[in-house]
């Protein structure tokens, strides 16, 4: 009888054990995939941005094209990327592009006090400052994810969870790719 006690009782500490591991580990998915879902809206944000960004500046500095273009290319290019290591090289190229449509733009002075380009650079800025925190919140959940399913016992529990590792989201190169310094002094 109390062989059959201490057979239950292990048997039930280790479903809890179980459950408790499996139930984490779906946490950490779905905390992963809230994260990048989070990161896509921001980054939808700021490809909306863009366009009429590049309309202001047009407005003062028409020949400019060469710059204009590569705007243009390097948005359509963040846009269609997939995956985060995607993502994250065609957003560091992005944000290349428009610190050169700044760099033109600083050469403007009607444009740099144009109140719709002024508005729509605070946005811009403000939606650089969300995307940052979203890539944060990201990174870290996901860092917790992979970590989860690279140690035991968890990693025993995460094919039964249908739990997998994930990328991380990270700019092509984050010394280029900071948000762009744009002063009107």
């Amino acid at each position: 009888m109390t062989a059959v006690i201490v057979l239950v009782v292990i048997a039930v500490v280790v479903g809890i054990f179980f459950f408790s591991t499996y139930n984490r580990l779906v946490s950490l998915r779905v905390a992963a995939e809230e994260g990048e879902s989070e990161i896509d809206v921001q980054l939808k944000r700021r490809h909306d941005l863009i366009p009429n960004l590049v309309e202001s500046v047009k407005g003062y500095a028409a020949h400019e094209r060469g710059t204009f273009e590569e705007v243009t290319a390097a948005r359509t290019s963040a846009v269609n990327a997939q995956g985060p290591a995607a993502q994250g090289q065609a957003e560091g190229a992005l944000t290349q592009a428009l610190g050169k449509l700044f760099a033109v733009a600083e050469a403007y002075p009607d444009l740099k006090a144009n109140q719709n380009f002024l508005q729509l650079q605070g946005e811009l800025t403000a939606t650089e400052d969300r995307l940052s925190a979203a890539r944060r919140f990201y990174n870290t959940t996901v860092k917790a994810l992979n970590t989860a399913c690279q140690t035991i016992p968890s990693k025993w529990i995460a094919p039964i969870a249908k739990v997998t590792e994930r990328e991380f989201f990270e700019l092509d190169n984050p010394a280029e790719s900071a948000v762009p310094s744009v002063s009107f002094n």
